[in-house]
């Protein structure tokens, strides 16, 4: 079974972010990149279906700019076989990428297509569920554990009100929550080994999609700087600050 499993390049997650001194956008140059964790999740648990000899191959594909070959490298050292950057210089948002990886998963013949369930820069939380009403496959969203067997994957997934399982007839897609597992550490050696592996760079157009923005940002803000609390005597002062400064009595 081949699996194909979507990347993102993103801000790390170590990193404070800022705005850009004109509004437009979050500040990325001279910012550390790094993979999406969530994303992340998936690539390893795909190593893993590998080892436990449920899949025969990993796909890696990323949608961005040039440097996301980088991304893809850190997949290929954690234990993927080759990866595929769809190469573009504007933004793209979840139904674009959802296109492309649909495009992909064609071309791939793919049996199953893992993500993380969102991106840590915009939080969309949508390009899987886009990808499975494209294809009209089965989803399994907030993985938080995974079972294939006789080309059904059984999946556990987290819900308001505890855990829920689904099964899904096999080709579907399934997107990684936090606690689907732990992403290893890539070995120097694999990390070696991952320069060696292909990595097929392809344009939009060589795909047949259109992965142009569909949404304007107007502005960008930082979020209001939190007041400092205060101290207060006794619960009488309390009540009167809540009453008639707060006004939320």
């Amino acid at each position: 079974m081949k699996l194909l499993v979507a990347v993102k390049r993103v801000v790390d997650y170590n990193v404070k972010v800022r705005v850009k001194s004109d509004k437009t956008a979050v500040e990325t140059a001279g910012v550390k990149m790094s993979m999406n964790p969530f994303d992340e999740i998936a690539v390893e648990e795909a190593v893993r279906l590998k080892e436990k000899g449920v899949a025969s191959e990993i796909v890696v594909v990323s949608v961005g700019p040039a440097q996301a070959q980088e991304t893809i490298r850190t997949a290929l050292a954690m234990g993927a076989d080759r990866g595929v950057l769809v190469d573009t210089d504007h933004a793209v948002e979840p139904l674009g990428v959802a296109k492309a990886l649909k495009a992909l998963a064609l071309r791939e013949e793919a049996q199953l297509v893992i993500l993380g369930k969102q991106a840590i820069d915009d939080d969309m939380n949508a390009t899987g569920q886009m990808l499975a009403a494209l294809m009209n496959w089965p989803q399994g969203t907030y993985a938080s554990k995974i079972d294939i067997e006789g080309g059904v994957a059984t999946v556990v997934r987290e819900v308001d009100g505890g855990l829920e399982t689904v099964t899904l007839a096999l080709p579907g897609v399934v997107t990684a929550d936090l606690r689907l597992n732990e992403p290893r550490y890539a070995s120097l050696p694999n990390i070696m080994k991952a320069r060696k592996k292909p990595i097929d760079v392809v344009k939009e157009a060589d795909l047949g999609v259109d992965l142009a923005p569909r949404l304007t940002t107007i502005r960008v803000e930082e979020p209001a700087t939190r007041k400092a609390g205060i101290k207060v005597a006794d619960v009488a002062a309390l009540v009167d600050k809540l009453r008639n400064e707060a006004k939320v009595i």
